[in-house]
C-alpha cells in the first residue's frame, strides 16, 4: 500500500499533501484477501505438514522463535522476510527432533522459489511497463 502510494505521489499522479488514496487501500486489501483465499491453505499445509509434521508444541516453538527473531531484527534495523523467518523456524523445529524429520526436498523447492521470485517479478514488471508504454 505504501509503495503504491509513494509511487503515485512521486510521479505526481496524486497531488497535495501525501495521502494513501482509498482505492489503493481497497485494491491492496482485495489482493491480500484473494491471495489468502486461493493460496492460503496450500501455504499452511506446506509449512505445517509437508516440511515437517508440526505438533502444537512445535508450532508454538516455531512461532515464538520466529517472533523473537523478527523483534531482534527490527530492533537492530535489519530488514528480514517474515516468510523466510518462519520457514527457517519450522525447519529448525523439525531438525531438533531429528534431521530426517525434515523433508529436505520440500525445503529445497521453497528456497528455489525464493530465488526465482525476484528475477521473475522483474520480468513481469518490465513486460507490464513495455505493454503500457506501447498502449499509451
Amino acid at each position: 500500500m505504501g509503495i503504491i502510494a509513494v509511487l503515485l505521489f512521486s510521479s505526481k499522479l496524486i497531488g497535495g499533501p501525501f495521502h494513501v488514496p482509498f482505492w489503493v487501500v481497497i485494491a491492496c486489501h482485495a489482493a491480500m484477501g484473494l491471495g489468502t483465499l486461493f493460496g492460503g491453505w496450500r501455504i499452511v499445509n506446506t509449512m505445517g505438514m509437508k516440511i515437517t509434521r508440526l505438533k502444537p508444541i512445535g508450532g508454538f516453538c516455531a512461532e515464538t522463535g520466529g517472533a523473537m527473531t523478527l523483534f531482534l531484527a527490527t530492533a537492530l534495523g535489519i530488514p528480514v522476510s517474515t516468510t523466510h523467518t518462519i520457514t527457517g523456524a519450522i525447519i529448525g523445529v523439525g531438525a531438533v527432533r531429528k534431521l530426517s524429520a525434515v523433508r529436505w526436498g520440500v525445503a529445497k523447492n521453497i528456497v528455489w522459489a525464493w530465488i526465482f521470485t525476484i528475477p521473475m517479478s522483474a520480468l513481469v514488471a518490465a513486460f507490464t511497463w513495455w505493454i503500457i508504454r506501447i498502449a499509451f
